[in-house]
């Protein structure tokens, strides 16, 4: 029987982070947990960006973008992980999994395109705050938002499409939490090198020039930040700043790690956590690190569902 026909007829196993760890048990219900926070806390953030006449700006509105991303992207790989764990069965199609690899790239990509055009939108407001509505009106946002969408799905496609002609017939086990392109090219029984080069430069273009803007808008807004006279309007940039760089660092370095440096210098184990890190942790934590601690979203939260923090105070 021919060994592509076969894979092709039975799909793959994916042996993930959970079957590899000592409290599997756990490990899921900390899944299942940091994905309820993700869909609970990123779904409040579109929900007021959206419905908040007050949060209509730019800076928000990229904001929305994350959200949605992350929400799309930890809806990809935790639920299927969960159940994959309940049910003892860690079967995955074809078909699902070129759909889960291209839905990865496509999320994955854009939003690394994404947190470059909102470190833009920070060094706007805070080195050139006179400007900040030319610079960033809405037609350049959404231009902005497409530049972000397009270019990442269409390559997404194309890596899929190319990977998924692979013929895989090493083995059906997929060492990995989801289907990403590095360790499903390690089932396949042909000469991958010239293909990986491909990836790697892909994981370069997506990766180095968005990193590099974030890298030198932080380091002119840390230049104005430092000369600002006001140690109030110093603290609140720092902090903005701080934050926002918390959340690259947690997302880019496990990216570079996986897409950059040579597959010899990480194990399958090492891939999982790296995975575990982009895919369900950071997808949590944004909304947290971003906007949730912010008093304009706070106080559009209020607003949104009706509620206020405090009881009213009874009138004499």
């Amino acid at each position: 029987m021919d060994s592509r026909n076969s894979t092709l007829g039975s799909g793959f196993i994916l042996v993930g982070i959970l079957d590899g760890s000592s409290s599997p048990e756990l490990l899921c219900a900390t899944i299942a947990a940091l994905y309820m926070l993700a869909l609970i806390s990123n779904g409040l953030l579109i929900l007021v960006i959206t419905m908040d006449v007050y949060l209509h700006v730019p800076m928000y509105l990229l904001l929305g973008q994350l959200s949605l991303m992350d929400l799309l992207l930890t809806s990809v790989i935790s639920p299927k992980a969960v159940m994959d764990f309940l049910l003892r069965d860690n079967s995955i199609t074809l078909g699902g999994c070129a759909i889960q690899m291209f839905l990865e790239l496509a999320l994955g990509s854009a939003e690394d395109l994404l947190l470059a055009f909102m470190a833009y939108d920070r060094y706007v407001a805070i080195c050139h705050p006179l400007n900040y509505m030319i610079f960033m009106r809405p037609s350049i946002c959404w231009l902005m938002i497409a530049i972000s969408w397009i270019p990442a799905s269409l390559s997404a496609l194309g890596y899929t499409i190319y990977t998924m002609q692979y013929p895989f017939c090493k083995s059906r086990e997929i060492r990995h939490l989801f289907c990403e392109i590095p360790p499903l090219l390690k089932l396949a029984c042909a000469d991958t090198s010239t293909y990986e080069l491909s990836v790697y430069l892909m994981g370069v273009t997506l990766l180095i020039p968005p990193l590099a803007a974030i890298l030198a808008s932080y380091s002119l807004i840390l230049f104005t930040v430092l000369n600002m006279p006001s140690n109030e309007g110093r603290k609140k940039a720092l902090v903005t700043c701080s934050s926002h760089l918390t959340v690259v660092g947690m997302y880019y370095g496990p990216l570079t790690v996986m897409y950059i440096l040579p597959s010899s210098y990480h194990s399958s184990k090492q891939e999982n956590i790296l995975s575990f890190l982009y895919t369900i942790i950071t997808p949590a934590l944004n909304p947290l690190i971003y906007s949730l601690r912010n008093k304009e979203v706070s106080g559009a939260l209020k607003r949104v569902l009706g509620k206020r923090l405090l009881p009213a105070h009874p009138t004499f």
